[in-house]
């Protein structure tokens, strides 16, 4: 029958018509995009080929920094263009900040392969419709790209290149690497380049705790770095930093009250001068170590800042043009623990710049503690030895005085000490002999000057050559390390010299000397018994000195102008002993004595010494005959313990010891073993028993004090 209505086929037709032209158009459109796509890869895959290999060269420059023992920032210093680009990594920096940044900049940054194509496609949509750009494309990678290669102008072709090396610089480098790259290149203003230079120059802080307002501004500023600059645009800096915030608080980073209190912080409105701790340790570091990124030292970085705080307090108490400086030594290996070369490092008045730990300088009295030293290895003296304070002329034209005018009569080898007494300082450098106490400094590795390079006289006893501070501290190490002297360990990881050991005393002599200094009267104020010590006063008033040790640490303070100038009423123990106490006191350990070793002569008194010991003679015996010297065994001689006898006793006696002999001299003679008596005889000859191997020192006196020694090595 006949059907009424429309024909369905008839309407289906130009319908499935339709559909199928629209089908072949998509795919016509399809087959074009993805030609055009093949094309443009292939475009790019050429383009990217046709580009140089990328230069990282220039990007992995970074400022040689110089760190602590615990490597905490001594001193940076800038690169050879004057910029400060501080090594940092993402371990390195605040966690907030790194999520500030991620979320801020490049939300995929995790998985994208360089290029990031929704932020491109939003970008140029917001281009399109707007016709200005309102967001940037660029990833974390791109922008990396940007500072690697850093080309002028803005164009389609930059970009390009851009993204090309982005792609290549995440094969090459990883996203680790890559984000590390952009915290050590990233723009911050003028010469700072990197968040650890920023977080150093606008909050004096490191960049791993920081607050959240501070992280945000690290974020905003590489955007735009010197329209946001803080120091000199900080109103544009907070509207960046706080749009930060709020990105922040809307992706679910930071709590709406988190991100209210952050804004409500400050910003910095100046920058702040990097650390310059230890900078003349610093700098000697840098131009040892020419082209070094990273160089560890061994000092103490609180201790350093610390004792450099005490002595700029005390040069400006002492008046103006003066400078001080200190050095603290570790007695175990030499390392050292704090260098603080000027009052001020940036101090003209003061001049600053000059290290007075290298300066060579007239030591005072702070070398009489190893004139009784040697005095004290060789047998002429004990601590308890009666020496006169009277006056006396040693030369035609010299007869020194002490300090104070004064004579203190007859005085005990300690007493005189303690008190500095200079007559018999000389009286016992007489007996020693100058040259023979230089030659012992020298081979103890102090480079000691004398004036105009002349001959060792008596007056070095008093100071009458140069010393630097660094080697008069290696010499007071020596006496709390039982006479050995260290060499100097500047550097973290230094493991110490393995040459020839350097000594200035034994260990008997070594230990007299520290247990006199013990008991030295402190400054005004300062407790006794606690530390060792010597002052210092160089003629003129020119230089103040205290030097003091305990069992773990040495100390050296120093207190002058560096351009040698007098400084009337300069004293040691009135201007460096006080530096040296609070040095002490800062070191925040207490002070351990020095232990005592074998083989230690005690005598409350001096009759309780052999009778050569009990007063210093100064005619030495000259009228009596032939001077007294050691005929057996012979200076350096190495001695086999098993023939010993032979060698030295009759061939008919049987002798398990070994044969002691002397010559002239008057009896009865005294023998010595590394400072301790072994054998007293009305005879020029006796016998010792040795208690091992090892190297030894043997001395002989007679009854007029008269003494000679040797060194040999038995085996």
């Amino acid at each position: 029958m006949p059907h009424d209505g429309p024909d369905p086929s008839a309407a289906a037709a130009p319908e499935t018509r339709r559909g199928r032209a629209v089908r072949v158009g998509l795919g016509i459109a399809a087959l074009l995009v993805g030609l055009l796509m093949a094309a443009s890869a292939g475009l790019v895959w050429r383009y990217a080929a046709s580009l140089p290999p990328l230069d990282l060269a220039a990007a992995s420059a970074r400022s040689t920094v110089v760190l602590d023992r615990s490597d905490a920032l001594l001193r940076p210093f800038a690169t050879a263009d004057g910029r400060w680009r501080l090594p940092a990594k993402a371990a390195t920096v605040d966690p907030r900040y790194r999520a500030m940044l991620l979320a801020y900049e490049d939300r995929r940054f995790q998985s994208h392969p360089g290029i990031d194509p929704l932020a491109i496609l939003r970008a140029a949509g917001q281009w399109l419709g707007h016709g200005r750009i309102l967001s940037g494309g660029s990833t974390l990678s791109m922008q990396v790209a940007r500072l690697v290669e850093p080309r002028r102008g803005r164009s389609l072709e930059a970009k390009l290149r851009q993204m090309v090396r982005a792609v290549a610089l995440e094969r090459q480098l990883g996203k680790a690497a890559l984000l590390d790259l952009y915290l050590a290149l990233a723009p911050y203003g003028g010469p700072l380049e990197g968040v650890r230079a920023a977080s150093l120059a606008y909050f004096g802080r490191e960049p791993m705790r920081l607050t959240t307002a501070q992280a945000a501004l690290l974020v905003a500023l590489p955007q735009s770095p010197e329209t946001r600059r803080p120091d000199r645009f900080p109103a544009r800096a907070r509207a960046a930093r706080d749009r930060v915030l709020d990105l922040a608080a809307r992706r679910g980073l930071l709590t709406p009250a988190e991100a209210a209190a952050a804004k409500a912080e400050p910003v910095p409105t100046e920058r702040r001068p990097f650390p310059m701790l230890a900078a003349h340790a610093a700098e000697e570091a840098v131009a040892a170590e020419p082209g070094v990124g990273v160089i560890r030292l061994s000092i103490d970085g609180r201790l350093q800042a610390r004792l450099e705080a005490l002595a700029a307090e005390r040069a400006a108490a002492a008046g103006p043009d003066l400078s001080a400086a200190i050095l603290v030594l570790d007695n175990r290996d030499g390392r050292v623990l704090a260098q603080v070369g000027s009052a001020g490092y940036l101090d003209p008045s003061r001049r600053g710049a000059i290290d007075m730990t290298l300066a060579v300088r007239s030591p005072g009295s702070a070398l009489k503690p190893f004139v009784y030293a040697l005095a004290f290895e060789n047998g002429l003296a004990h601590p308890e030895t009666l020496l006169e304070d009277r006056p006396a002329r040693f030369s035609e034209n010299y007869a020194p005085e002490n300090f104070d005018l004064t004579f203190q009569g007859t005085v005990t080898a300690r007493r005189a000490l303690q008190l500095s007494l200079n007559v018999p300082a000389v009286a016992l450098m007489e007996a020693v002999g100058p040259a023979r106490f230089i030659a012992r400094l020298r081979a103890a590795g102090a480079g000691i000057q004398l004036p105009r390079e002349a001959a060792p006289g008596l007056p070095v006893a008093l100071g009458g050559l140069g010393i630097t501070l660094t080697d008069l501290a290696r010499l007071y190490a020596g006496l709390a390390r039982g006479g050995t002297v260290p060499d100097i360990l500047r550097r973290a990881g230094d493991s110490g010299a393995t040459g020839a050991e350097h000594r200035i005393t034994e260990p008997v002599a070594a230990w007299y000397v520290a247990d006199i200094l013990r008991g030295t009267p402190p400054p005004e104020n300062a407790l006794p018994n606690r530390i060792a010590y010597k002052t210092g006063t160089s003629f003129g008033y020119r230089d103040a000195w205290a030097a003091g040790f305990d069992r773990q640490v040495t100390v050296v303070a120093w207190i002058g102008r560096p351009d040698g100038a007098a400084v009337p009423g300069l004293v040691g123990r009135v201007a460096a002993a006080p530096i040296l106490f609070d040095a002490f006191a800062r070191l925040g350990t207490e002070p351990e004595p020095v232990p005592q070793p074998r083989d230690v002569l005690s005598a409350a008194e001096p009759g309780g010494l052999p009778p050569p010991l009990r007063r210093l003679h100064r005619d030495g015996g000259e009228a009596q005959g032939p001077a007294l010297k050691i005929a057996y065994p012979p200076d350096g001689a190495r001695i086999d313990l098993g023939l010993a006898a032979r060698l030295g006793d009759d061939r008919d006696t049987a002798s398990q010891g070994l044969a002691l002999k002397a010559l002239g001299g008057v009896p009865p003679l005294t023998w010595l073993v590394d400072g301790q008596p072994v054998a007293q005889s009305p005879r020029r000859r006796a016998e010792w028993i040795p208690g091992g191997a090892g190297f030894t020192r043997i001395s002989v006196l007679d009854a007029t004090g008269a003494s000679d020694s040797v060194s040999v090595r038995l085996e």
